[in-house]
């Protein structure tokens, strides 16, 4: 993934969008639903109806709008239940939910069995 500058807002926007939608569509849907500029430097992210899809908008402040699109070979992205709106995300949540985690409720997982045969770190007391 492109490294998202720091301080960038990273809106998920709730609901279904249609994924027939481009650049013009997806920036008219920015100004008049969520009353936001897509020329902000934000990131504005879309789900399709069958949640295995999402559009992601972005202008990179270098004089050009991106449009990145990802599509899951099996399962659906999280996704907020709300109907309209949209709710702000971290880049490490965007991260997770371009990796297909659940980004509300995130899971560490077990840590790895240690080999034995590998010295223990000691504290000097």
């Amino acid at each position: 993934m492109i490294g998202v500058p720091t301080g960038t807002l990273i809106w998920l926007v709730a609901g279904f969008t249609d994924l027939r939608k481009g650049f013009d569509s997806l920036s008219a849907l920015v100004q008049t639903a969520l009353k936001e500029n897509p020329y902000s430097g934000q990131i504005f992210v879309f789900r399709g109806r069958r949640g295995d899809k999402i559009k992601i908008l972005w202008d990179s402040q270098d004089g050009g709008l991106c449009l990145f699109y990802k599509r899951l070979r099996s399962g659906k992205f999280v996704w907020p239940r709300a109907e309209s709106g949209a709710v702000c995300l971290s880049a490490a949540q965007l991260s997770m939910l371009l990796e297909g985690i659940d980004w509300r409720a995130p899971k560490r997982t077990a840590l790895a069995p240690q080999d034995p045969d590998r010295p223990q770190p000691t504290r000097a007391v």
